[in-house]
C-alpha cells in the first residue's frame, strides 16, 4: 500500500510540474514558433491517427487474432461473400465498420469491449465464442 501511495505522490507530483511548465508564457520561445510548432504537431497527430484507423479496418487486422481467425473467418470462407462468380469480396470492414467517420469512431470506441474479452479470455475458445455470440454479433 505505500508503494501505491508513494507511486501516486510521484505522478501527481509530476502532473503538477507539467502544468506548471505549460501554463506560464514563454520566456524563450515566440507565440509564432508555438503556433507553427502546435499546427505541425497536431498534423503528425492527425495523420497517424487517421493511419491507425485506416490499418483497423483491414481484413488482415480483423483476423489477426486467433478467436477471429478460428471462428468468423472460418465461416466466412464458406460463403458468397469470400467466393463467387462475379469475383468481388466482401471484406469485414465492408459490413461491419460504418462508412460515417463519427459513426466509425464510435463503434472502435465499442470495439475496445473486443479487446477487453481477448485480454480476459472471454472468447478464447469455440465453445466461449458460441456462447458469447449473440452479445458480440
Amino acid at each position: 500500500m505505500a508503494k501505491l501511495k508513494a507511486l501516486f505522490l510521484w505522478g501527481w507530483n509530476w502532473v503538477l510540474w507539467f502544468w506548471r511548465i505549460i501554463s506560464r508564457p514563454s520566456a524563450y520561445l515566440s507565440l509564432g514558433f508555438l503556433t507553427i510548432g502546435g499546427f505541425i504537431c497536431g498534423v503528425l497527430f492527425w495523420g497517424g491517427f487517421n493511419t491507425a484507423l485506416e490499418v483497423t479496418n483491414t481484413e488482415k487486422f480483423c483476423t489477426s487474432c486467433h478467436e477471429m481467425r478460428d471462428n468468423v473467418y472460418q465461416e466466412l470462407t464458406q460463403t458468397v461473400h469470400f467466393s463467387n462468380r462475379s469475383g468481388v469480396r466482401a471484406t469485414c470492414p465492408d459490413c461491419h465498420v460504418p462508412h460515417e467517420w463519427t459513426d466509425k469512431i464510435a463503434r472502435k470506441m465499442q470495439a475496445s469491449k473486443e479487446v477487453w474479452g481477448k485480454i480476459f479470455g472471454t472468447i478464447s475458445t469455440r465453445q466461449k465464442f458460441l456462447d458469447h455470440r449473440l452479445e458480440l454479433a
